[in-house]
């Protein structure tokens, strides 16, 4: 080895996270120009937040939509990372003085962190191993005798290195130090370790067999007891699932080949290990001994050194990309039900069912203020069903109340019938009832936030209250509550909690930002969610509210304590004031851009108040005239649409779903059935729905649409309404099987097992089925004669 670079200068390995090479790795990667990523990279870093930028920066950024800006953002993390692990290992490795101006050059080139391990490690620090043992008792040089000298003999070598000091007493102790010595080198070699890693990410299958003694125990993973599949075309709930059995002891998971393959002799990956080394040795037992030693030594490379190794591995980049699709699907089904339709500023009468504890009951007027309570007990044991009835008809007279929200829990169609026979008892009241999720309806209840808010009122009634806001307005009630328990996810237990983190506060974050906040009425927690404010500018805004009443004006802001420029910059376009000093404060135009809009309004001779919300009203200005340095085509025409439609909402328009009458638990279902449901769920496999009988049924992928879908969101989304027909009823499991193709005759469509129909995990229990798997246990060697059991194969598995 050289010592060329021994003396190379350290503070050159920070050329590797020059910001320039970061910029052009991620106009690269997302295939964007290095001017979008320069300039997004020096916003974010200038403390910009996602939505601003993808709002009002889009003459800097070139447009990228938010979703790219993401990208973005996860990305440069990730390569920033990756540049600054890479400074750390060519500074390790050029302190050992073992950097070579080729090994270099292969470290600067690594594009994964993967890659970067791989190259490190040779010369990474670890604990004293066999091979190390092996080199301080002069066994290196054997080892290097022997892949010289294509015709000799290993053990008459092997004599001239005995040594009785370092125990190595005679010839085979002196070859296994040899063998130990190459095995290691090989294990540690880069591009043998990418050659193999993809060999068996294309071609190794994932086998599970329930642990001996689990069998009723790990009774809800039973459809994984005997299962295989590729690595490639397990899908993230299966996988996720697996995992969980594991986790739980109830099964035993290990990586191979076909069974066929498995069971050769020598091992096809002994065999690739040979031909990338370019051995050319003949393993069988005729073969000269040289090659049946280095033959030997491949098989130790791969059995002792390799295969645990990738087993952990490929196992781990299975859950780390399941967890990455788990997360993306949660995030997605929660920006659906936080962009669900609001029914806005109504009066609503918030029912939380309940049976024996009675029905909790909130009546909100169209601001959201709880107006009145009560707790009715129509069921089981009181039964006071006529008082009942009386008590919530004067509520609704009373206030006037426009729409009943009914928590779809326990009791939820007992509720509706309820509301349903007082509507006949009493015909003059017209209201319209509405089921409403109340997932994390308790856990909001018997949160600090809640109390902050309630503190005068009754635990079980906050839960009404929530329920009611739910149905006018769902963004501002939702993000109150911890996403986690809104209840949309797909295994959200069981991943990166860290990650999941980031990526439910940036969908939350996105949909406020996209919706507006009204400064007047926002409560602390929305207000946090608003582009450069924070939990502590949030609460100061609402005391300021407080204590000098409604914002006049988006400058007032500024009043507010440590609400300072920046923070005014990054929020003043989301944060609405309508009815204000200025019309303009109402819209999203940002208060940087209110001179453009004074051009306009010079142009056409008129006042702000005379034009917004008139389509058409600019007809005949073109954008174009109104750009200058600052404010460019984008921005103006931006501005040109928040004129004609000031502060438009994106969300949906607000529909109920009816559930079928008579209708009310799994018993009432039969297959052929039509009814209209909600989605409450979204998952890879399919999605549930509910139709009224406190059970969700499951649409199965292949049965969302007659053409083939790829992802089930292309279909349905979190909140919408959909006609479903009954396939299949199972009472005692509580599954219901249901689809969307309303001419299909018989049985569900079977497709991706067990664990497809049962679900998440997280709304059914546990995971099951096997999908389109392989039926075949690997062997780690060949089988003894009449040992073909799976029991037999998984006592090798566990070496």
């Amino acid at each position: 080895m050289t010592d060329t670079s021994v003396h190379a200068k350290s503070d050159s390995f920070q050329d590797a996270a020059d910001p320039a090479r970061i910029v052009a790795l991620l106009a690269n990667e997302l295939n964007v120009r290095a001017a979008q990523v320069a300039a997004t990279v020096e916003l974010l870093d200038g403390g910009a937040t996602v939505p601003f930028i993808a709002r009002y920066r889009k003459e800097a950024t070139g447009g990228l939509d938010d979703t790219v800006l993401r990208n973005l953002e996860v990305r440069l993390l990730y390569v920033r990372e990756l540049e600054s692990r890479r400074a750390a290992i060519l500074e390790s490795v050029h302190q050992q003085g073992k950097l070579t101006p080729e090994l270099q050059q292969e470290i600067s080139s690594a594009d994964t962190k993967q890659r970067l391990e791989d190259l490190y490690a040779p010369y990474k620090p670890k604990r004293r191993t066999r091979a190390q043992i092996a080199r301080e008792a002069g066994l290196e040089p054997l080892a290097d005798a022997i892949l010289a000298d294509k015709n000799c003999d290993p053990v008459l070598l092997a004599e001239g290195y005995l040594n009785t000091e370092a125990s190595i007493n005679d010839t085979k102790a002196a070859l296994d130090g040899a063998r130990d010595i190459l095995a290691e080198r090989y294990a540690e070699d880069a591009d043998l370790l990418a050659n193999m890693r993809e060999h068996l990410w294309n071609t190794g299958l994932l086998y599970s067999k329930v642990v001996e003694g689990k069998e009723n125990e790990g009774d809800n993973f039973r459809d994984w007891f005997d299962f295989s599949e590729t690595l490639r075309s397990l899908p993230s709930h299966r996988v996720l699932a697996l995992l969980r059995g594991r986790q739980q002891g109830a099964l035993d998971i290990r990586l191979g080949l076909e069974a066929e393959l498995e069971a050769q002799t020598p091992h096809p990956c002994v065999l690739r290990i040979a031909d990338f080394l370019r051995m050319g040795a003949d393993f069988s037992m005729d073969a000269a001994p040289r090659g049946r030693w280095l033959g030997e030594v491949c098989r130790w490379t791969w059995r002792v050194k390799l295969l645990t190794a990738f087993e952990s591995e490929l196992i781990g980049r299975l859950r780390e990309t399941a967890e990455q699709e788990a997360i993306r699907v949660f995030a997605a089904n929660l920006k659906d039900l936080l962009l669900a339709a609001p029914a806005g500023p109504k009066s609503v009468l918030g029912l939380d069912p309940g049976i024996r504890t009675g029905v909790k009951v909130a009546a909100i007027d169209a601001t959201g203020k709880v107006l009145g309570t009560a707790t009715v007990y129509p069921f089981e044991p009181r039964r006071d069903r006529e008082g009942s009835i009386n008590t919530l008809a004067a509520l609704v007279a009373k206030h006037k109340i426009e729409l009943v929200a009914i928590g779809n829990g326990t009791a939820s169609r007992e509720t509706e019938k309820l509301v349903i026979d007082m509507l006949e008892k009493f015909p003059d009241l017209k209201l319209t009832r509405v089921m409403v999720s109340e997932a994390g309806a308790s856990v909001y209840s018997a949160s600090e936030l809640a109390a902050h808010e309630f503190p005068d009122l009754d635990v079980s009634l906050r839960g009404a209250v929530s329920i009611a806001r739910r149905l006018q307005d769902p963004l501002a009630e939702l993000v109150k509550i911890e996403p986690k328990a809104i209840g949309v996810g797909q295994y959200q237990h069981d991943v990166n909690q860290r990650e999941l983190a980031r990526s439910l506060d940036a969908v939350i974050e996105d949909c406020v930002n996209a919706v507006g906040v009204d400064v007047n009425t926002a409560s602390a927690p929305l207000l946090t969610r608003v582009s450069g404010l924070n939990s502590l500018l949030a609460k100061n805004i609402v005391t300021w509210r407080n204590e000098n009443g409604a914002f006049p004006n988006r400058k007032t802001l500024l009043k507010v304590p440590r609400f300072g420029d920046k923070a005014f910059e990054q929020a003043a376009g989301f944060l609405r004031i309508p009815n204000g000093d200025n019309p303009l404060d109402a819209s999203a135009v940002h208060p940087e851009a209110y001179p453009v809009v004074k051009r306009i309004l010079e142009k056409i001779k008129t006042e702000a108040n005379s034009i917004m919300g008139q389509p058409g009203a600019l007809k005949g200005v073109s954008p174009s005239e109104f750009t200058d340095e600052r404010f460019g085509l984008p921005t103006v025409k931006d501005i040109f649409q928040e004129i004609e439609k000031p502060g438009r909402d994106p969300r949906p328009e607000f529909k109920t779903a009816q559930f079928k009458e008579g209708i009310n638990t799994i018993n009432d279902l039969h297959p052929g059935m039509i009814l209209e449901g909600v989605v409450t769920n979204v998952a890879n496999f399919g999605a549930f729905v509910d139709v009224g009988v406190h059970q969700d049924g499951l649409v199965h992928i292949s049965a969302l649409s007659e053409t083939f879908v790829k992802d089930p969101r292309d279909v349905v989304r979190v909140g919408q309404t959909v006609k479903v027909k009954v396939q299949e009823v199972d009472v005692a499991r509580k599954r219901i099987g249901l689809t969307m193709r309303l001419d299909d005759d018989g049985a569900p469509v079977r497709r991706g097992g067990g664990d497809d129909r049962r679900g998440s995990g997280e709304r059914r229990g546990a995971p099951g089925g096997n999908g389109n798997a392989k039926r075949h246990p690997p062997s780690r060697a060949p089988e003894p004669a009449g040992q073909g059991a799976m029991a037999a194969a998984f006592a090798k598995l566990k070496r």
